[in-house]
């Protein structure tokens, strides 16, 4: 039988302190614990890419706009020193050396013509390729020919001349009869070539440019008698061509 131990609620005699019994458990935990400290929120992944991809976008916003500022300050200096204009095309003079309407309408011409290119611009050099020429009246071409590649200086004037013709166009009966009867031909002509510029040592690329001469009506030849060159006049509008990626200006 175990041995039941009872406590005594008497003092102890000669006052010495009462015996040390061994801490519980729930004691020594208390006494160990550390105080409680509340630990920062880890930062989101989620919000931390949102951010670098907003500083990304501004920073790339920032670069765009400094070169949009400094494409422009360039731009404006470069029209300050040199005053950039088009060049002006001018027809000299157009005739028809042969002009013939078969009986089934076929036709067959040939004419001789003679075009002004000048340059106004008084520091750029104009650097040409290959001109192609097409005479049209009513729709109806009369005459293909082509300007060989030049070099043009500043404030200077070229006269480019070629033959252009035609062969073998089917023509329906009512144009094949006016053409027989008629004395003159209004005719419209259209240019079309590449050019860049020369400043000093450096060369641009090469735009594309269309030039469009109407109001020109040339004489249109009878038999064998031949027909004097005569000075169309006309007016002549140029037009620059700027491709920039996939969209034509």
């Amino acid at each position: 039988m175990a041995d039941q131990v009872y406590t005594s609620s008497k003092p102890i005699p000669g006052g010495a302190p009462p015996p040390a019994f061994p801490a519980t458990k729930s004691q020594i935990n208390g006494a160990t614990r550390l105080a409680y400290r509340p630990q920062p929120a880890k930062p989101s992944r989620r919000r931390s890419g949102r951010g670098l991809c907003c500083s990304c976008c501004l920073s790339l916003i920032m670069i765009l706009a400094v070169l949009i500022i400094l494409a422009a300050i360039a731009s404006g200096v470069f029209y300050t020193i040199y005053r950039p204009r088009r060049p002006v095309f001018s027809v000299s003079s157009l005739r028809f050396t042969d002009l013939k309407v078969s009986a089934g309408g076929h036709l067959t011409s040939r004419l001789n013509i003679n075009v002004t290119a000048r340059n106004p611009n008084k520091k750029l050099v104009y650097l040409y390729d290959p001109i192609s020429v097409s005479i049209l009246s009513g729709g109806v071409d009369v005459g293909d020919g082509t300007f060989a590649a030049f070099v043009q200086d500043a404030a200077s004037s070229t006269l480019l001349s070629a033959a252009a013709s035609s062969s073998g166009q089917l023509l329906d009966s009512a144009a094949a009869s006016d053409l027989r009867k008629s004395s003159s031909m209004p005719v419209e002509i259209d240019m079309e070539t590449r050019a860049g510029v020369k400043i000093g040592g450096l060369k641009t690329k090469k735009m594309r440019i269309k030039v469009r001469c109407d109001g020109i009506s040339v004489a249109v030849p009878k038999g064998k008698k031949a027909v004097v060159a005569a000075s169309p006049g006309g007016d002549c509008k140029v037009k620059l061509r700027i491709k920039i990626w996939k969209w034509t200006l």
